[in-house]
């Protein structure tokens, strides 16, 4: 029996996607190890979302090469499909796989081992034009080793073309999975346990619109009423398709989570506008507001960029006074990273590095106030904590977990009475640390 061993870099839908191959392999006879072990395959989910990421790529490569330099090194993923000539001439690959492949991984292991010996090898390659496949790649997760959050993915690809990013050209156009498909998968983690599912993809937002409009209310609804699921969460969603049906529809279901995290990027119109982004400062305002009017104190959450090309003084200062308008929940800061093959990567004005790291420094500040403030606001308040992990924190054992807001809350629960995976009512008392609340049950 061989051993594979698989590490995912990047997102979520590379995570989910490691795991369908995971489980492929595991089905085809094969025995999964960890990645430092010695294995006699190693596979790598790999990510090109910036430069920086392709490097790492490679190096993850090279570091599975290097634990077993008899092994067979596969390299699958985003960075495949923008960097090919790079993978097609490293002699520590043997084993290219793009993206809308990764489900044939158990074959394609199989062709490359009848047509290789240990006296004689040659690389193989299964990379598919991403520009032209649209084919959604249907891999369904029979298992799940996370018993109280999965997640699931419901679509891949993107037509935006924003001008800082690559991964339409790596991912392809908008590819929307059958409604059956992940009401089958989610229904079959319900019966594994399985308390919260979060729908994932490279654009959300933009499910069902290649079949001719969005489909995510409608999908929202179905899996409302699956049993055994108690709460639904959304990863990043775009500004646009929050409207005021949109809203009121998710306001209806009473699993959806109030936990919205909304792609921003910048508040300044002028950088928006350079980066091909599809709004206003104004319009994003309006779209929060829209929330805010349906649920009581919603999470709100949300990317940002400093130093994109061109960003003046003036315009990073824009973007801290919208971030304090809006009064997000939390911020993801990113600081702008030169991508190859990218409208942004030739445009003028870059900043340098020791800008960017200010910028971000300031805005990752406000951020954690605003998360502590966010926080605060919900002090005494009744909720639901669905528990995920025992922790020691400062002497102190804690059931940790989180509330649909995804508020970190914390039992105090030293003699073990509370289990993992298990809704507990009760109120949220002082913020520990910035980094989670005290939750004090009902039944102390």
């Amino acid at each position: 029996m061989k051993t594979v061993a698989l590490r995912s870099l990047g997102c979520k839908v590379n995570a989910y996607e490691t795991e369908g191959m995971q489980q492929i392999l595991s089905q085809n006879g094969y025995f999964i190890v960890p990645f430092d072990t010695c294995a006699d395959i190693y596979i790598v989910n790999t990510c090109s979302v910036t430069n920086i990421a392709d490097h790492k790529s490679r190096q993850m490569l090279h570091r599975a090469k290097h634990l077993n330099p008899k092994a067979v090194v596969v390299a699958c993923g985003c960075y495949v499909q923008t960097g090919y000539e790079n993978l097609a001439a490293d002699p520590a690959i043997d084993i290219i796989v793009g993206n809308n492949e990764k489900k044939n991984i158990a074959q394609i292991l199989e062709e490359y081992f009848e047509q290789n010996t240990a006296e004689s090898s040659s690389k193989i390659s299964h990379v598919p034009d991403m520009m032209s496949d649209l084919e959604y790649e249907e891999m369904h997760i029979g298992a799940y080793s996370d018993k109280t959050r999965g997640f699931v993915k419901i679509q891949d690809g993107c037509n935006r073309f924003c001008t800082y990013c690559v991964i339409p050209y790596a991912r392809g156009r908008v590819r929307s999975r059958l409604r059956e498909d992940v009401i089958k998968e989610v229904c079959g983690m319900a019966g594994d346990g399985c308390k919260e599912v979060v729908l994932t993809g490279i654009h959300v937002s933009s499910y069902g619109t290649d079949r001719g409009e969005s489909e995510l209310l409608t999908l929202l609804k179905e899996l409302q009423a699956i049993e055994g699921i108690e709460r639904i969460r959304l990863s990043s969603l775009e500004p646009g398709i929050i409207t005021e049906e949109f809203a009121e529809g998710i306001g209806n279901l009473s699993k959806v989570c109030p936990h919205f995290h909304l792609s921003m990027q910048s508040g300044s119109l002028g950088v928006l506008k350079r980066m091909n982004r599809h709004y206003t400062p104004d319009e994003f305002y309006d779209k929060v507001s829209l929330l805010r009017k349906i649920y009581d104190k919603p999470a709100i959450t949300t990317d940002v960029i400093v130093g994109f090309p061109g960003e003046t003084e003036g315009e990073f200062e824009e973007t801290r006074a919208f971030i304090e308008r809006v009064g997000f929940f939390e911020l993801h800061v990113f600081k702008y990273s030169r991508r190859d093959g990218t409208k942004a990567a030739v445009m003028p004005g870059q900043i340098p590095e020791r800008e960017k790291a200010r910028r971000s420094d300031e805005l990752i500040s406000l951020g954690n106030q605003l998360s502590l403030e966010y926080m605060n606001a919900h002090k005494g308040k009744k909720v639901r904590l669905l528990t995920e992990e025992t922790k020691t924190i400062e002497g102190e054992t804690y059931l940790l977990g989180h509330i649909p807001e995804y508020i970190c809350a914390g039992i105090k629960d030293p003699e073990g009475k509370y289990s993992e995976n298990t809704m507990v009512t009760g109120t949220l008392g002082e913020a520990v640390n910035g980094e989670f609340m005290q939750f004090i049950p009902d039944d102390i």
